[in-house]
């Protein structure tokens, strides 16, 4: 791991979000004019700049930046709670009455995800009853996941 806690896959990020510094990052990948940042969101230099000090954006802000830098951020939040916030614990149990707001039918594991819980049980660092527990994804799940995905390497649950 570096100073900055980042692991060879970068998977940290999930964990404490910091956009400023993820925004920051991608806007020198792309090696893009701070000039032309400030005039895109026609704000100063320094207030763009001030932006990239900052733990959490407007989500107006983020939704520009997002197209601005041709990156999905919000994507970022989606993998915090798929990680960190188990489906069922944002399910409404308490209240009897309908909601207007969109029910997703089940939790959808990405690439990333799933290649992240492969790594964490190839490398040693959990075992499925670990990433179990922490996580809340089912263990046959990740049986499944460890049959299809493993990468030759041995591990042990």
């Amino acid at each position: 791991m570096n100073s900055q806690g980042e692991g060879k896959t970068g998977y940290y990020i999930y964990k404490d979000i910091h956009m400023g510094e993820l925004i920051s990052k991608r806007a020198r990948e792309l090696d893009i004019d701070e000039s032309r940042i400030a005039s895109f969101f026609s704000l100063s230099i320094s207030e763009v700049t001030a932006m990239y000090e900052e733990k959490s954006i407007d989500s107006g802000f983020l939704l520009m930046w997002s197209k601005l830098l041709e990156y999905d951020f919000f994507r970022i939040y989606s993998q915090h709670l798929i990680l960190y916030a188990p489906a069922s614990g944002m399910l409404d149990t308490k209240s009897s009455h309908r909601s207007g707001m969109p029910k997703f039918r089940k939790s959808i594991y990405t690439k990333e995800v799933i290649d992240f819980m492969i790594e964490l049980v190839n490398t040693g660092q959990k075992t499925i009853s670990a990433i179990t527990a922490e996580y809340g994804i089912p263990k046959t799940t990740l049986h499944k996941w460890v049959a299809k995905y493993r990468s030759g390497k041995s591990g042990k649950n």
